[in-house]
Order: structure tokens, then C-alpha cells, then sequence
């Protein structure tokens, strides 16, 4: 199937997929993938579109062929590798993208080897005990935000008063971040993760968290503690500055948004779907796996996983020539009917199985199980310690962040009985 459009949208110059608008508009109801995106893997499991931009892409819609992708090595991570991406971009990005210092540590744009020693690395300092080191300060940092909502309540927007700064904290525990420096850290980090930013300022802004970084890690080679940089600097003494902070800045914006928007809009579902809500009232031993549930029914990665071919590809039946854009589409692969059953509907009491929420292969992400963490530790506070939890708005009011690269929502006002 082969699709154009003419229809633009506005620039701001950051490395996307300019996908045709119908393959991410949210026209079926806020939680449903787009319907043009349905019809397609309605179709079969492969299917060659035309960008925006006039390139072609081939879009993946199956769970099982989305694994088998993201597990071969002829499919780059580093889409940047390619002149014909890379000459799309506004200048100042472009430089950004190619400048081995600004990119040093940023591995979730690298191939093995590359991407196998830094990977290494990190996953040394996500052990069992750091995660059970962090799930009471992860219960403490909730229980703060609830008592702080519930004294100025009822009422509030559950992204700003909970959502976002509950995950930045974590990773203000993750990284080290002294207290003192917390709220600077929170407030450059909300700043910088919009996608709606002009680049120049978009520019500014990470020339800033670059610089409180550099000053992170400064500060953890000259007085370790029991954080994760301090653990990085121990385990490769040979790691520059713009390697950590190439690191850290990846944790952040890994572990930050992607969380906050599930959280959120976890909520929101919920919310709107009083039955599993009710679920989870009479039996809070379902919220694990009523994570898992929301993890996959919602698919936060709004247009999917991107990988540049490095030599001719057939995927299934499609024959792939090298330097071709693929779009692994995670909303499509976890909603397939070849893999689950009523996948449209959202049932916290399903059977647990594996899902692309947090990939797959050499990149699947490194912090899912802290991920979760959180969310189980979130929904369970929101849901015992905020009585007859509801919308404060209509559904239909709640602004979506369907134009951004991680869906969720904007705003949630939400409030409680007293």
C-alpha cells in the first residue's frame, strides 16, 4: 500500500518521522490507536508509505514480525548514519547530531559494538539492590506529592502536581542529584522535554542541562556517593564528562517522559473505565499486572521504533533496499489479534505476556523494571489515598499530547472527595 499527502505541519525542527497526519491522529478515541493505522494492520504485516518529506517507509504493524525486527543486526538504531536523514535536518541540529562530543554516551543511537559497551556498563548499575534501594524513596517521593495534593485539594492537574515531578525525582535519586539542586533540575528538564519548542530554543535549553550535568558529574569524581554516575565513574574510570553526561541525559529523558505520560494517562484510562477500576479497588494485588496491561493497551511510543537498514532487507515478502527507513509500529504490534486476544479491550486481570511497551532485542530498555516501579507504587497511592477519584472536566476536554513524539495527556484535572 502506498500513500502521499501534501498536508505539512509545522516545523520544529526535531528528528521525527514525518509520518502522513492519519497514521497519528488519535481519531478513534483517546486511547485506541489511529484508525488508519488499524486498517493497515488489518491488511498484513508490512506496508510501504510515502513520508512527508517524499521518502519512503515502510511501516510494521505484526507483534511477531516487530520482535524479529528489532532483533536484527541489519536494522541500525543510528538513524543518523544516513546523509539523506541528515540533510533534512535545519543546520543547527544537523551539527548537533554529527559532533562526536555532543553525541559520546548517547547510546540508544548506536550499534554494537559501540552500544554494547556503554549498555554493559549501565546495566551493571541497574541491580536488584539499587531497585530495592529506591522502591521506599520511590514510596516516599509519592506519599510527599499525595500529601501535598490532598492539603491543597480536592482537586488538581494530576500531570503537574504528580505525574511529571514524581518521575524526576527518581531520577534525582537515580543520578545523585543534591536536594538543593533538585528544583533547578526539575524545571530544566519540564523546559526541555516539550516538542513544541522553536530549535534555537530548544538549543538553549540543552546547552543548560548539559552544563548542570557536566557540573553532576564534576561533582561525583571528586566526592562519590551511592548513585548511579559515582557507580559509572568507579566501574570505567576511563569514561570522559561527555560520555556521562551523554548517559545521564539519556536516562533522563528515557526514564522522565515516558513514565510521567503513563502515569498519567494510565489514570485517565482507568478513569474511564470504572469496571478495571473498580478491579483494583476491591483487589490491589492486580496492579502489577495491571500495569502490564496499561503498558500495552496504551503504547506511549506514539509512532513506534525507527531503524535504518544497513543492507537490502525482505520483510515479509517486501524487498527493503539498504539505507530504508523502518517503522516498527508499537501502538499496531500491541494491539494485534494474531497475538492477543480482544486486544481493544483494556482487562487488568489478563494473563501477563510479553509486549513491545519497552521494545525489544540489544535496545530494549534498560530501566523497564524500575519503570514499573513506579507505576505500581503511583497507581496504588492515587487509587487508596484519593477517594472517589474522577475527571474534574469532561472526557472529551482533556488536551492530548497526540502531536508529540510520547503520547499522553497534556493536562488531567482530576478531583477526589474531601
Amino acid at each position: 500500500m502506498t500513500t502521499a499527502s501534501q498536508e505539512k505541519r509545522p516545523s520544529t525542527g526535531r528528528p521525527t518521522v514525518p509520518l502522513p497526519p492519519e497514521l497519528t491522529r488519535r481519531d478513534a478515541g483517546p486511547f485506541n490507536p489511529p484508525e488508519a493505522l488499524t486498517r493497515l494492520g488489518e491488511q498484513g504485516p508490512v506496508h510501504r508509505m510515502t513520508m512527508l518529506d517524499g521518502d519512503p517507509v515502510w511501516i510494521v504493524t505484526s507483534h511477531e514480525l516487530a520482535r524479529t525486527l528489532l532483533g536484527d543486526p541489519r536494522l541500525s538504531s543510528d538513524r543518523f548514519r544516513s546523509r539523506r536523514v541528515l540533510e533534512k535536518l535545519p543546520q543547527p541540529v544537523r551539527a548537533r547530531l554529527t559532533d562526536k562530543r555532543a553525541r559520546a554516551g548517547s547510546f540508544i543511537t548506536m550499534d554494537p559494538p559501540e552500544h554494547t559497551r556503554y549498555r554493559k556498563l549501565l546495566t551493571g548499575q541497574f541491580t536488584v539492590r539499587r531497585m530495592r534501594q529506591l522502591e521506599p524513596r520511590i514510596q516516599r517521593i509519592v506519599d510527599d506529592h499525595l500529601d501535598a495534593m490532598i492539603a491543597a485539594g480536592p482537586g488538581a492537574d494530576l500531570v503537574q502536581a504528580f505525574a511529571l515531578p514524581v518521575p524526576s525525582l527518581v531520577i534525582c535519586e537515580l543520578l545523585g542529584v543534591e536536594y538543593a539542586d533538585r528544583g533547578e533540575f526539575q524545571e530544566r528538564t519540564g523546559k526541555l522535554l516539550r516538542l513544541d519548542l522553536p530549535v534555537a530554543e530548544m538549543m538553549r535549553l540543552a546547552d543548560g542541562l548539559r552544563a548542570f550535568m557536566h557540573d553532576l558529574v564534576r561533582a561525583k569524581r571528586a566526592t562519590p556517593t551511592d548513585d548511579m554516575l559515582s557507580g559509572l565513574i568507579e566501574a570505567d574510570p576511563t569514561l570522559t564528562d561527555d560520555e556521562l553526561i551523554g548517559m545521564a541525559n539519556l536516562l533522563l529523558v528515557a526514564g522522565h517522559e515516558t513514565t510521567a505520560n503513563m502515569l498519567a494517562l494510565g489514570t485517565f484510562a482507568l478513569l474511564e473505565h470504572p469496571r478495571q477500576l473498580a478491579a483494583l479497588h476491591d483487589d490491589p494485588t492486580l496492579i502489577p499486572g495491571a500495569v502490564e496491561e496499561l503498558l500495552r493497551y496504551l503504547s506511549i511510543v506514539h509512532l513506534g521504533v525507527v531503524r535504518t537498514t544497513t543492507a537490502e532487507v525482505e520483510i515479509a515478502g517486501e524487498v527493503v533496499p539498504a539505507d530504508s527507513t523502518v517503522l516498527v509500529s508499537v501502538p499496531a504490534g500491541n494491539r494485534d489479534p494474531h497475538h492477543y486476544p480482544r486486544p481493544d479491550v483494556l482487562d487488568v486481570t489478563r494473563e501477563r505476556g510479553p509486549h513491545l511497551a519497552f521494545g525489544h532485542g540489544v535496545h530494549q530498555c534498560l530501566g523497564q523494571q524500575l519503570a514499573r516501579v513506579e507505576m505500581a507504587v503511583g497507581f496504588t497511592g492515587l487509587l487508596s489515598r484519593l477517594p472517589g477519584l474522577r475527571l474534574a472536566v469532561p472526557a472529551a476536554e482533556v488536551p492530548m499530547r497526540d502531536d508529540m513524539l510520547v503520547y499522553g495527556v497534556h493536562a488531567l484535572p482530576i478531583t477526589w472527595d474531601a
